[in-house]
């Protein structure tokens, strides 16, 4: 290849960069900047071989069991129920489940109380927290000065685990959608999570419910106090104590005097 064909293979190989987006080339001691570093091929870690792979769609890596869009534009809450009854995205839960349990209450209340999963009664009955648990909170809510009408009870799966077993993260995961428009329609103020599994899913956090409890978080606006399930309390009588000062701290920021 003579000087003016080295030439034109030159100009056509900054022109194809140019096409894609390189817009400065490093010499071969400098470290890559930014921008390169992200379009150069990865190696391989168990051949050590370059590979390219399709990028993810960005809604796709923010949502990995992002739902149909008619689902998260459900414009009202018996819409979402229904939708929600259809579901099959969670094979063995689709298969063992009785029905489906969507949620209970006020759909305009100021506060939710969110579970992590139904359980064998739930499933038998179609409601939230109506079992030995349920009847608990029933009377932490009624200490509140509440009634059960006046708030909204929900969990973070609508179907049931077999065995009660706790929610699986791929199972959160394809709930997820479901859950966030239901809270989205509902638009309380504040939510209280029910035990580990409720407040770590819906923080989206590892840190253990001990550690979680005694703090106002936040969720999309929401102010969101977590305390132990009534369950845990059921097994073990002195956590009482410390989830009714969890209650006082979020009765306090209600402005409910008790």
């Amino acid at each position: 290849m003579d000087q003016p064909d080295y030439r034109r293979a030159l100009e056509q190989c900054l022109e194809g960069l140019l096409a894609a987006g390189v817009r400065q080339l490093p010499r071969s001691t400098a470290p890559l900047t930014l921008q390169e570093t992200a379009a150069e091929p990865a190696p391989s870690p168990s051949t050590g071989q370059t590979t390219i792979d399709p990028p993810l769609p960005a809604a796709a890596a923010q949502t990995p069991a992002a739902l149909p869009a008619s689902v998260t534009a459900a414009p009202t809450l018996d819409v979402l129920q229904g939708q929600v009854a259809d579901c099959r995205r969670c094979d063995e839960l689709a298969r063992t489940r009785t029905q489906t349990v969507f949620g209970v209450g006020d759909p305009n209340a100021r506060l939710c109380f969110m579970g992590e999963a139904p359980g064998a009664d739930e499933d038998r009955q179609g409601e939230p927290f109506v079992g030995r648990a349920g009847q608990l909170l029933d009377k932490i809510i009624q200490a509140c000065r509440m009634q059960r009408s006046e708030v909204y009870i929900l969990n973070t799966l609508k179907c049931r685990p077999p065995g009660n077993r706790n929610p699986k993260p791929e199972e959160a995961a394809n709930c997820s959608g479901f859950l966030n428009r239901q809270l989205e329609l509902i638009d309380p103020e504040f939510i209280c999570c029910l035990g580990a599994v409720a407040a770590q899913s819906l923080l989206q956090t590892q840190t253990p419910i001990g550690r979680l409890r005694g703090g106002v978080h936040d969720y999309r606006g929401i102010k969101v106090v977590c305390t132990y399930h009534p369950a845990y309390l059921l097994r073990n009588p002195a956590a009482k104590k410390d989830a009714w000062d969890d209650m006082k701290m979020l009765m306090s920021l209600m402005g409910v005097e008790l």
